[in-house]
């Protein structure tokens, strides 16, 4: 079931059987902005002390006013300190509200708070409607009880103006909102499906599903791979009875596009580790190795809706990475598309070794710019663990571009270093580049990763994202439960928005 998010002015608010959500701040009195006369103000004030309500980020409150009152049931979400104030906390306040009445009320109705910033209502509605989208989110489509897969009550969020002029701003940030949210929540449909039902050629399969209007999509099978020398992820699928597929799609904007700008996913729908094989309990939430593919995916199909004007190239490499009786060894030698030749020291590196070919691929379609987004090193979770992804960048202002753009979406990334001096742990002894470090012993995965990858752009300006930490959680939040984030999509929807 969907639901409908709207926006109405204070005036036609009824209350019959509805929740009414205000928002409120750490160590402040309660302000109801209007919405109850001063003594049942000061009555909930009792309450809220009575009941040691703080206003912490997220924390709720719920209500039951007088029968006199318009309002039947209200919901207390807090916000945090006003002089810390983040859209984050509205967003995850408002998706705690939302599963708070998803079994009560029919219409959740919002009160956009007054903002300590200068934030405007169409951020403030972006951030609730995100909120909202996001914390619904559940994965059931595999379950066979009927209770599971039921949607809660609520059928309607109505986001609260003052007045009828403020609704256009606050619709706008509706939509971008629910883009945003939908574009997430794609993704993790995607990495939470079984990796039998993903199949390379059934990744493929989707993804030439999401052609239309200004999106275009070509997939090239395994015939089409071999002609065009792509030896990296033909030796990696060779452990596999599946095929391989490259998909490479393009939106084009009206007009005439500002930029040119292409994302890389990496796609193993499937990491045993190959020959190299992972234990149980690694190898147990490998399906989540696509999420890189699934994000590029994810963006293209939104950039119609939000109107993005530059012209954005995908190319995502699917194979899985199986131990069949032809799979590629330890001390193999692959050649890339653009000639350079890899030798194989462990065959649960392959992610970069498929990224070789996207890469080389991207590289000649005249693009101002690449990025790569891959589940890449355990490294990258040691160092930053699973709520922050990391960036290498060869382009200065190309990863402040990005790392500005993880701020507005309220992403977390931290930028490591591409250490020239480290080069040489690169440096095959029967192949150009090995797929590891030479030297063996504790290294720095994720720069040698971003090294590696680097020799495949030609020095364009390229940034890798490693989402190996922040693509998949364990844990819940209020706006994700286990299982796959959608990490990195609103990072890389603000920076083609914001671009010049």
């Amino acid at each position: 079931m969907s639901l409908t998010i709207e926006c109405l002015d204070r005036s036609r608010f009824k209350g019959e059987k509805d929740t009414l959500v205000l928002f409120t701040w750490e160590g402040e009195k309660f302000n109801s902005e209007g919405w109850l006369d001063s003594k049942k103000e000061k009555a909930l004030d009792d309450v809220t002390k009575r009941e040691q309500f703080k206003g912490k980020t997220a924390e709720l409150l719920t209500y039951y006013p007088e029968r006199d009152e318009p309002v039947t049931r209200l919901i207390l979400a807090g916000l945090g300190k006003r002089k810390e104030a983040k859209l984050e906390a509205l967003r995850d306040a408002s998706a705690k509200a939302y599963k708070a009445s998803s079994k009560q009320s029919d219409t959740l109705w919002i009160d956009l708070p007054r903002w300590p910033e200068k934030i405007s209502l169409a951020a403030l509605a972006q951030a609730v409607t995100q909120g909202a989208l996001l914390g619904r989110y559940r994965y059931n489509k595999h379950k066979s009880d009927e209770e599971s897969k039921k949607d809660g009550a609520v059928k309607r969020v109505v986001l609260v103006v003052e007045r009828p002029d403020e609704a256009a701003a606050v619709k706008n940030g509706i939509e971008k909102g629910r883009v945003l949210a939908e574009t997430v929540n794609f993704i993790r449909d995607l990495v939470n499906e079984p990796p039998s039902r993903k199949r390379p050629t059934e990744m493929a399969r989707t993804a030439r599903g999401l052609a239309r209007g200004r999106l275009k999509v070509r997939v090239y099978g395994k015939n089409e791979i071999e002609k065009m020398g792509m030896g990296a992820l033909l030796g990696v699928n060779a452990g596999s009875v599946n095929d391989p597929a490259f998909v490479h799609l393009v939106y084009r904007p009206k007009g005439t596009p500002k930029k040119k700008i292409g994302l890389v996913g990496k796609g193993i729908t499937f990491d045993s580790g190959g020959l190299n094989i992972k234990t149980g309990n690694h190898m147990l939430t490998m399906k989540v190795d696509m999420a890189g593919a699934a994000t590029v995916m994810a963006v293209l199909r939104a950039c119609e809706a939000l109107e993005v004007p530059h012209e954005v190239h995908g190319f995502t490499p699917f194979t899985e990475n199986m131990p069949g009786e032809n799979a590629y060894k330890p001390g193999d030698v692959v050649r890339a598309l653009n000639g350079k030749t890899i030798e194989i020291l462990n065959t649960d590196a392959e992610g970069r070794v498929v990224l070789a070919d996207a890469l080389s691929f991207a590289s000649k379609q005249n693009l101002d710019a690449i990025i790569d987004i891959a589940t890449l090193t355990g490294a990258v979770v040691v160092a930053l663990g699973d709520h922050v992804t990391g960036l290498l960048a060869n382009n200065e202002k190309l990863a402040q571009d990005l790392i500005a753009a993880s701020k507005s979406a309220g992403e977390k990334v931290w930028q490591l270093p591409l250490v020239e001096e480290y080069k040489e742990r690169i440096k095959g002894k029967v192949g150009d580049l090995a797929n590891i470090s030479t030297r063996g012993g504790t290294e720095p995965g994720t720069i040698i990763g971003g090294l590696f990858l680097q020799e495949f752009v030609d020095s364009k300006p390229w940034a890798h994202f490693d989402i190996a930490g922040t693509a998949w959680t364990d844990g819940e939040t209020p706006t994700c439960p286990p299982g796959g984030t959608g990490a990195i999509a609103r990072t890389l929807i603000e920076y083609l928005l914001g671009l010049n």
